[in-house]
């Protein structure tokens, strides 16, 4: 089997590392491709590549780069059924998830190609007689961008084609883990219009590769979705040249369940707000806060959606609602937390094991009650489909157990009563708030979290203002 190739100045390259990475299927166990753990070298030349590029990419007009970004989508558009496959082959979504995935990158490419003709400066005025202060936006720089495997074609779409919109270039790195939708796409950029430099792939681990972007001084901002751990290396090596940082993290999304919550609703969002991509999302619902007087229905409801979840290999199974979790190693870190749990006091009120298939990573959909707020289970983000719930009696108590978190990514409610909504949209201290729907974010909204869940934000207006720097330009002229 080759190994994927690195790409450097719009050229495929053979990267020279001693070091290959398998890439298995997390539903068969099978080896699927192989990639570089690219060395320093290779590291550093894709970014003085990106650096020179960026200079001539950058003063193309904005709708010239308009035109590039949405032609991309087009040809995503056009491969869709590849890039489903392939990431229901490296990831283990479902199918109709893994669709849906790769139909919003595609609408992020043509969104982001809107924004040609709609990043503006402004005009300020001076205290000085014949002058004018002119606000004008630029791009950052050579981008960075680190993507996660949990959404490794959505994630893709965000940085670059919000890199590319901006006028900076971008050195690419997927997950060792998901690498095979990063090297599908760089084969679309191979055969567009895009000039060579502006868009490079590099492959391997973030404790070599990605300290090597971050770290580099031609870099000017590192984007990263990940673990507040690979956050915090990433900071490290990026403040050696106060290089900017935009870090999407962990999260610890709590989900309110008032009294006057319609408990079907509730129940259905919050089982695919847990479920979603099997529990391996960052703004899935990790902790549930209910009523004492609706928790018997709720739990009852709860549990009878978690038990009739079905999973299985979704390249073979279509239905299934879930898939595998990434890895075995990932699998028993979040057994190793049910179990600790179990032994701290929670109940198991089903699940709570590995699922019986014959090869994979499956874990059964798992609900624990009787937890204590301060607890591993939830205080700490499990990232597989686990959810732990708690009951309360008043309002007040509901609001402060969610904010009790180092987290700030994502949280909800479901309430029919106004002024409880109104009450938790000016209390929860979280980058985002559902009420009485599903977490997942629009992409003309902003997605950024509070605390360790990150710095920066991404999608909308506000996500492309992170990859622009203001220039402050004191026009003084002659009165004649």
């Amino acid at each position: 089997m080759n190994v994927h190739q690195l790409y450097i100045n719009g050229k495929y390259v053979d990267s020279k590392s001693d070091e290959i990475i398998d890439v298995i299927n997390p539903s068969t166990e099978q080896l699927i491709s192989r990639i570089a753990n690219a060395t320093e070298e290779e590291t550093n030349q894709a970014i003085e590549t990106a650096f020179e590029a960026q200079k001539k990419w950058a003063k193309q007009t904005q709708v010239e780069r308009g035109k590039i970004v949405r032609d991309l989508g087009q040809r995503l558009e056009a491969n869709k059924e590849r890039f489903v496959e392939l990431l229901i082959e490296e990831q283990g979504k479902d199918y109709e998830l893994a669709n849906g995935e790769v139909q919003t990158a595609i609408d992020y490419f043509y969104y982001m190609s809107e924004w040609a003709r709609r990043i503006e400066g402004e005009i300020v005025p001076s205290d000085r007689p014949n002058e004018q202060i002119l606000m004008q936006r630029k791009p950052i720089g050579v981008v960075g961008g680190i993507v996660p495997w949990n959404f490794p074609v959505f994630i893709l779409a965000r940085k670059v084609a919000t890199a590319l919109i901006t006028g900076c270039s971008i050195v690419l790195k997927p997950s060792q883990q998901t690498p095979n939708t990063a090297v599908e796409f760089t084969k679309l950029v191979d055969e567009s219009d895009l000039p060579e430099g502006v868009y490079n792939l590099i492959t391997g681990k973030g404790s070599s590769v990605g300290n090597v972007m971050a770290s580099h001084p031609k870099v000017a901002m590192i984007t990263m979705t990940g673990s507040v751990g690979a956050g915090t290396k990433v900071m490290e090596a990026a403040a050696q040249n106060m290089t900017k940082v935009n870090l999407e993290l962990g999260g610890k999304a709590p989900a309110i369940v008032t009294k006057h919550a319609d408990v079907n609703l509730a129940v259905e969002n919050i089982a695919a707000s847990r479920l979603t991509n099997n529990g391996q999302a960052c703004t899935n619902a990790e902790r549930v806060y209910v009523h004492e007087d609706v928790s018997e229905e709720f739990i009852d409801k709860l549990t009878k959606t978690f038990k009739e979840t079905t999973y299985g290999n979704p390249l073979q199974d279509k239905q299934a609602d879930i898939g595998p979790l990434i890895n075995k190693e990932h699998l028993d870190g979040v057994h190793d937390m049910v179990q600790r749990a179990i032994e701290e006091g929670a109940q198991l009120v089903t699940g709570g094991q590995q699922a019986k298939t014959e090869k994979g990573f499956f874990y059964e959909p798992t609900i624990l009650v009787n937890v204590d707020q301060k607890s591993e289970i939830i205080q700490e983000e499990i990232f597989g489909p686990v959810l732990p719930i708690l009951t309360f009696k008043e309002f007040d108590e509901a609001i402060e157990w969610a904010n009790d978190s180092k987290y700030g990514l994502s949280s909800s409610i479901y309430t029919e009563n106004y002024h409880e909504a109104m009450r938790a949209a000016n209390e929860l201290l979280f980058g985002e708030t559902f009420v009485n729907r599903e977490n997942f974010e629009a992409i003309q909204g902003y997605h950024a979290g509070l605390r360790q869940s990150g710095l920066g934000g991404t999608d909308g207006k506000h996500g492309v203002e992170d990859f622009l720097v203001t220039h402050a330009v004191y026009m003084q002229f002659k009165q004649e």
